[in-house]
């Protein structure tokens, strides 16, 4: 692990996709894996099995920038393959935030799917509309923009863009 980089982080809704990483026994053991050499999300399914959720995985920990892509060469004959590895291996913090902002960021971090889903998607539904701005969404949904940003950090197709949410595309 010597030589990697370090992950700062300077907005507390980035600790949303960490915790949600390294909450997960799953995403935990294939950036484990990932932390000692390049692989496909093939040989991970291999490595973990198809039912372990390695294409959610894979995207999670994409998304959150704690692992960088290339494409591996094929052999003669074979499609060539996206291989993933991991990106840091450290973290600073370097950020103050309330004490209710903490508590609702790691409240939101650990929400299922279903206690989310309803303001997910009228959030995707804004955003997708046109309505991008931090501040407007807040005010529109009634929710802290520190929610909003960790909702977004969270949601499989949105992003953070400094003080807008706009759609996000997987380029797989």
């Amino acid at each position: 692990m010597t030589g990697k980089r370090t992950r700062i982080i300077n907005d507390p809704s980035d600790l949303v996709p960490l915790l949600q990483a390294f909450g997960s026994a799953v995403h935990k053991k294939i950036f484990d894996e990932l932390s000692r050499e390049w692989r496909t999300e093939r040989e991970l399914a291999g490595l973990f099995g198809d039912d372990a959720g390695v294409h959610r995985s894979v995207a999670l920990l994409r998304k959150s920038g704690l692992i960088e892509t290339k494409w591996r060469v094929p052999e003669p004959g074979e499609s060539p393959e996206k291989e993933y590895h991991s990106t840091y291996s450290r973290i600073q913090a370097n950020f103050q935030a309330t004490m209710e902002d903490l508590s609702e960021l790691i409240s939101l971090t650990f929400m299922s799917d279903e206690e989310l889903r309803e303001v997910t998607e009228k959030l995707q539904k804004m955003v997708n509309g046109g309505n991008n701005s931090l501040s407007n969404l807040s005010r529109e949904l009634g929710l802290s923009q520190v929610f909003i940003r960790g909702v977004a950090k969270r949601a499989e197709g949105l992003a953070v863009r400094g003080q807008r949410i706009e759609p996000y595309e997987e380029d797989f």
